[in-house]
């Protein structure tokens, strides 16, 4: 019908009444050329030659290979079959262009560690405090025992090495005259922790060790958060114009930190306080306190006689799943 109208109407009448552009009319009166599908390329690589290709891409030398180091190996031997982008093709067509023979990925255990008092659990890190110029730095090597917030050892260097790691630990384990079997130390991946040298000086002091899985700052919490602490300590220079300036400041640091620092995670009492068992009487002091408020004002305590928070009976880094429900089903 719409041929019958085309004589007296006109093809761009047409189209305009019914919507259509005039490019479509004109394309659909031409038949499409037929496309052989059995035309290729005469530089495409023969079946033979595409399997031969995969074959070497696939072989135990080259599946370890990116493409573009397969090509270069074989060119630097004398041999050609084919360029690098045919070699990502082929391997495409396979589905192999993405997933080629790799290591499984290693799976790392979540550290657990509880400790029930002082000297069970130490936590070691090391952080950088800026040098008086641009891209200088000095070392702070500090070890925390996680149960009191007690930081047991510290020492600031001019770098970061096993050495100076093995001599702090040493030390500290002789200042708090450890016994041997009854310490774990953890710390995170680095390599002055992980080190041959620093492992064997553990091994003969009879510590264990854990350490921290990669790139996870929540395995090791207690050293971070006392870094943070000082680093926001008011007077904390931008730089330290020499090491002798940041030992001085980290030792008036550290002295607050552990005998006036009162820290939330236990009960607001001082750390040095909770390591060497002297808080009892710190706690009692502050109920009787308390008790005498209630006394002189029982209007004022609407819930009676106020408690006093205690220091926490387990300290945990990551603790398990279960426990953590079951503390939560309690409360």
């Amino acid at each position: 019908m719409i041929l019958s109208f085309k004589e007296s109407l006109g093809v761009s009448t047409l189209c305009a009444a019914f919507g259509e552009p005039r490019a479509t009319w004109y394309r659909s009166q031409k038949p499409r050329p037929v496309v052989s599908s059995l035309r290729q390329s005469p530089r495409r690589l023969t079946m033979t030659e595409e399997s031969q290709v995969l074959d070497t891409l696939n072989s135990e030398r080259f599946q370890d290979m990116a493409p573009g180091e397969v090509y270069a190996t074989l060119l630097d031997e004398g041999i050609y079959f084919c360029s690098e982008r045919t070699m990502y093709r082929i391997l495409s067509q396979q589905g192999q262009n993405r997933i080629r023979r790799q290591a499984a990925p290693r799976l790392y255990k979540k550290p657990e560690l509880l400790a029930t008092r002082p000297n069970e659990v130490w936590s070691w890190d090391i952080t950088k405090l800026k040098g008086p110029v641009k891209w200088t730095y000095f070392y702070l090597y500090s070890i925390i025992d996680i149960f009191s917030r007690y930081i047991v050892g510290w020492m600031i260097g001019s770098r970061e090495t096993a050495a100076l790691a093995k001599e702090l630990l040493s030390q500290t384990v002789l200042r708090q005259e450890i016994i041997p079997g009854t310490l774990t130390i953890h710390a995170d991946n680095g390599s002055p922790m992980k080190a041959h040298t620093f492992a064997q000086l553990l091994n003969d002091l009879g510590v264990s060790k854990t350490h921290s899985r990669p790139s996870v700052s929540n395995d090791n919490p207690f050293s971070e958060a006392s870094f943070k602490t000082l680093k926001y300590r008011p007077g904390y220079p931008k730089r330290f114009g020499s090491i002798q300036d940041a030992r001085s400041f980290c030792r008036a640091f550290f002295f607050w930190y552990n005998i006036q620092h009162r820290h939330s995670g236990i009960a607001m009492l001082t750390p040095e306080n909770v390591h060497y068992n002297a808080h009892q009487e710190v706690l009692i002091a502050r109920s009787l306190t308390l008790a005498q408020a209630y006394q002189d004002h029982p209007e004022r305590f609407v819930k009676g006689v106020p408690s006093v928070r205690q220091v926490p009976t387990q300290v945990w880094i990551n603790r398990p799943i279960s426990i953590e429900k079951k503390v939560q089903t309690v409360s």
